[in-house]
């Protein structure tokens, strides 16, 4: 099954969904793919329709069949099997249709209310709608205020709408205040989610299952017995063609704040009352509440910022991020960020949370190391085995899913000797592995009502407050050493100065 949800699940209720920026890459390549897993997986109700809105000149046609490829190549690369299930893809296109029209006219509502009527009436969806805003962040707020002027978010008829809002939320903090204001203004908390497909990743949600539903792991994550914590996320890839967006962006406005916070929190959060929506999102809001903000005095001790230049990925050669397209030869945009963060609370205090990120390194890996402290009394100091190597916990996001553990053992023979051991449980080896693009849960989790996933105003603002005092400093100091790190490498210098000045060292990214 490709998308293999909990064992008894069951279809989603009965609703329209509505894609904003349907013509749209993130259609294309995502959403529509995910909805085509849902749909093989039957977990899509009958009662069911898909309206796409956008600018670009379509008929329903058109639309069907500029997705159709897009979806084909998903399920090749996938593994799924070698072509698109044609009686599930012509079930889905059989309930989309396509309306052009401009996101800033009021009659584009106008015309969209009357569509969603006919598709109610001819797929009986309940009355419930999903807007998906899969757009230019510079719309959210003006799609949700025509949404609210044309009614069409009203759930005074019973029934429910729901708005799905993707990132970037925000550039900075005075930005993502302003826009939870505006959409605050139109929607309840409860009617909005904000999607992070990081989230949507089965290891990222199986943090809190490993963390929560073992009784061997939970007494030991604690600053008693963990020295340090190591998160990474490395890139292979370059910019491609998002030069324009990245060169107002960065690394750190376009995946700290979100993604790589996203795992702080669940490795740093205390354990929920249940899992309810509400409990989850409320410890992992306290979590990234707790981190110390540092004032600007502080930045440069606290986070490293780089750029790649020319370098080799795989064997071939690799351009320098100021020949990449769209992007200023004399840019002072960073593509690699790592910053140290310190949690206080009574969990963490004094264990240093260690963050990476970057584009162009020498391999694609999103994990989180956990490094535990050594045993108080070295009782092989006088043998062979006298400093054996630490221990580690490794949770493997992407790609090779999978949790592994590192730790000593003695090596067969007379003398006492100590070698490095793995275990290392891989998903792939235990459940299979499904094709899916991340989103597969998310959207199901909207339809259903269910916001455990989805960032909370609080958790957005309390990330940028977090990143703030950096993007203030750096704003006005510009680096005088770019590009400072090698595509293919492990990235700027400094950045091993930032772990060494604590006695502390960077696994590979390998």
């Amino acid at each position: 099954m490709p998308h293999d949800r909990a064992s008894g699940a069951k279809p989603a209720g009965p609703c329209c969904m509505v894609i904003f920026g349907a013509a749209g890459d993130l259609t294309k390549r995502l959403i529509v793919p995910a909805l085509y897993n849902l749909a093989c997986a039957k977990l899509l109700p009958s009662e069911f329709a898909i309206l796409g809105v956008d600018l670009a000149d379509h008929t329903d046609q058109d639309w069907q069949q500029s997705l159709e490829a897009m979806t084909a190549d998903f399920v090749h690369h996938g593994g799924q099997s070698s072509t698109v299930n044609q009686g599930v893809w012509q079930w889905l296109t059989s309930r989309m249709s396509y309306l052009k029209g401009d996101f800033n006219n009021p009659a584009t509502y106008e015309s969209l209310k009357s569509k969603l009527e006919e598709r109610d009436a001819k797929q009986g969806c309940g009355g419930n709608y999903l807007f998906y805003l899969a757009i230019a962040d510079r719309f959210f707020a003006t799609v949700v205020k025509h949404l609210g002027e044309s009614r069409l978010a009203c759930e005074d008829d019973g029934h429910w709408r729901r708005v799905v809002v993707e990132k970037p939320f925000g550039h900075d903090l005075p930005s993502a205040k302003e826009l939870n204001r505006a959409i605050l203004s139109v929607l309840r908390e409860e009617q909005i989610y904000r999607i992070d497909h990081f989230l949507g990743k089965e290891t990222v949600q199986n943090i809190m299952m490993f963390r929560f539903a073992n009784g061997l792991f939970e007494p030991l994550w604690t600053r008693d017995r963990i020295e340090h914590v190591q998160i990474t996320v490395a890139e292979t890839v370059g910019v491609e063609a998002r030069g324009r967006f990245y060169e107002h962006t960065g690394a750190l406005r376009d995946m700290v704040p979100n993604h790589v916070f996203q795992l702080v929190a669940m490795t740093a959060m205390e354990a929920p009352n249940s899992f309810g929506a509400d409990a989850v999102r409320a410890e992992k809001a306290k979590a990234i509440d707790a981190v110390k903000v540092c004032n600007p005095a502080e930045v440069d001790c606290m986070a490293v910022r780089g750029q790649y230049g020319a370098g080799e990925i795989a064997g071939k050669p690799v351009a320098a991020y100021r020949q990449e397209p769209d992007v200023s030869p004399q840019s002072q945009v960073e593509t690699y960020v790592a910053l140290k963060l310190q949690i206080q609370n009574w969990r963490w205090a004094g264990v240093p949370f260690y963050i990476r990120t970057g584009k162009r390194l020498a391999s694609r890996k999103s994990q989180i190391a956990i490094k535990f402290k050594e045993a108080p009394y070295r009782l092989f100091r006088d043998t062979p085995a006298r400093d054996p190597a630490p221990n580690w916990l490794l949770i493997r996001i992407q790609p090779d899913e999978g949790i592994a553990l590192e730790f000593g053992a003695k090596i067969p023979g007379p003398t006492m000797r100590l070698g490095d051991v793995r275990m290392d449980f891989k998903y792939e080896d235990y459940f299979g592995a499904a094709p899916a693009t991340g989103y597969e849960t998310l959207l199901y989790d909207v339809m259903q009502g269910d916001a455990t996933l989805f960032q909370r105003a609080d958790n957005i603002e309390a990330g940028w407050r977090v990143v703030q005092p950096v993007l203030d400093h750096w704003g006005q100091n510009a680096p005088a050493n770019f590009p400072n790190y090698a595509a293919g490498s492990q990235g700027p210098a400094k950045a091993d100065d930032l772990l060494k000045r604590d006695g502390h060292a960077w696994r590979l990214v390998d």
